[in-house]
């Protein structure tokens, strides 16, 4: 039987109506168009988000990398020992506490950055977006990021 209600949750179970979907096909698009940028560079996209913040902070700890990037220890923790491997990174128990591991940019690591300056530029481009749109749509994320927090 048709009955309105019916009609109704069909409409929302559309994937054309869903605001996930496109989100979900952004953020992997994103991350396919980032590829030659870091390919270049030899680092992965979840490495390129920890470099971004060790070279606005030059050390974090553990925690605070996890909050800001919205990721547990357990998938940091590999990605981080791996980054210390090609001496990006060092990492050291904080002496006040010895459960908190304190992530600390090195040389090799900052010496990437130089190199990355281009690629937000890059993708700038390749958006198409004006400054305006881009900061619209930029606080519009974050504030849906702050919301389902």
């Amino acid at each position: 039987m048709n009955t309105p209600a019916a009609n109704n949750a069909n409409e929302l179970l559309k994937l054309d109506n869903q605001l996930c979907f496109p989100l979900y096909a952004l953020s992997r698009m994103f991350t396919k168009a980032y590829q030659p940028y870091l390919q270049a560079l030899d680092i992965t996209y979840p490495q390129y988000l920890v470099l971004m913040l060790l070279w606005e902070h030059r050390e974090l700890t553990v925690k605070e990398l996890g909050e800001k990037l919205l990721l547990d220890s357990g998938t940091l923790t590999p990605l981080l020992k791996r980054m210390e491997q090609r001496q990006w990174l060092s990492r050291r128990r904080d002496p006040r506490d010895e459960r908190s591991v304190i992530i600390t940019l090195l040389p090799t690591g900052h010496e990437l950055q130089a190199q990355a300056c281009s690629i937000p530029v890059h993708l700038l481009e390749k958006l198409q977006l004006s400054p305006t749109e881009f900061e619209t749509l930029r606080t519009q994320l974050q504030q849906l990021l702050t919301v389902l927090r």
